[in-house]
């Protein structure tokens, strides 16, 4: 039987985000990446409330939150951290655990970097990686440029209902080449992080083709978790053989992984 979930808004500046929360068990805020929802990570969002009392939300032009007169990373942290204050009103028994997949793994990062003690532990889901190299090269553009353009979120995704996503291809190839930046000098957030940290990484980040930039993208991203845990060795970091949307595609294994580094015994 599904457990009980309440839905709640929090408004922050110009964004209305919709937050949901169900299940039982020890705390934990699941925070989405660019281009995910709530609705996609229902099957793992589930699983997890079996023995997990879990907070999520949509980010800012996505799914059921409003749109924004601007995305950046500063306003989704801000907005995480408008979520975090919310979820300090809500009289949870303990300290959450923080989950974050791709760039909501960053935004968690870096709330905890901020908030000392405010996190029993954090989970970091393909992302939050401090890659040696930039991701999206000068190179690149044009070819993340046309990825963006021909996705279909862009779109209406049932006729009479709110687009899953409203960002435009150009604020998302801004984000991801923001969200470089950011990446550049995240070892040094992680150095002030004092929770227990986990990381779920996929080996095909950039997908398994081996065209192209691909196995570079790959290789690049494998060297960046090599490099975190050679500076913060208790990280512990296991690879899923799966794509960036493992969160959707591999939501069992993930779910297991989550129970395992929160305590909780895999079912």
């Amino acid at each position: 039987m599904s457990a009980k979930v309440d839905h709640f808004t929090v408004r922050h500046g110009d964004a209305t985000i919709a937050m949901s929360r169900g299940g039982r068990g020890r705390p934990l805020v699941l925070c989405p990446g660019l281009l995910t929802t709530q609705a996609e990570l229902h099957e793992l969002t589930e699983l997890l409330r079996r023995d997990h009392d879990v907070v999520t939300f949509d980010l800012r032009g996505h799914g059921l939150s409003s749109a924004a007169d601007r995305y950046s990373f500063e306003t989704f942290l801000d907005d995480f951290r408008a979520v975090m204050a919310e979820v300090g009103r809500l009289g949870l028994p303990a300290r959450p655990v923080l989950v974050g997949h791709s760039l909501g793994a960053d935004l968690v990062v870096h709330y905890a970097c901020e908030h000392p003690g405010a996190a029993a532990g954090l989970v970091l889901v393909d992302g939050a990686n401090p890659v040696p190299e930039p991701f999206v090269t000068e190179a690149d553009l044009p070819e993340f440029r046309a990825m963006f353009d021909s996705l279909a979120i862009w779109t209406q995704s049932l006729e009479g209902t709110p687009r899953q996503v409203m960002l435009t291809a150009q604020e998302t190839l801004d984000l991801n080449l923001e969200v470089d930046v950011v990446r550049s000098a995240i070892l040094d957030r992680y150095r002030k992080i004092d929770a227990p940290i986990s990381m779920i990484m996929s080996t095909s980040m950039a997908g398994d083709n081996g065209e192209g930039r691909a196995p570079w993208r790959n290789q690049n991203w494998r060297a960046g978790i090599e490099r975190l845990v050679h500076d913060r060795p208790h990280i512990s970091v296991s690879w899923l053989d799966a794509g960036h949307g493992l969160v959707v595609t591999r939501a069992q294994e993930i779910a297991q992984l989550i129970r395992g580094a929160t305590g909780r015994p895999n079912s």
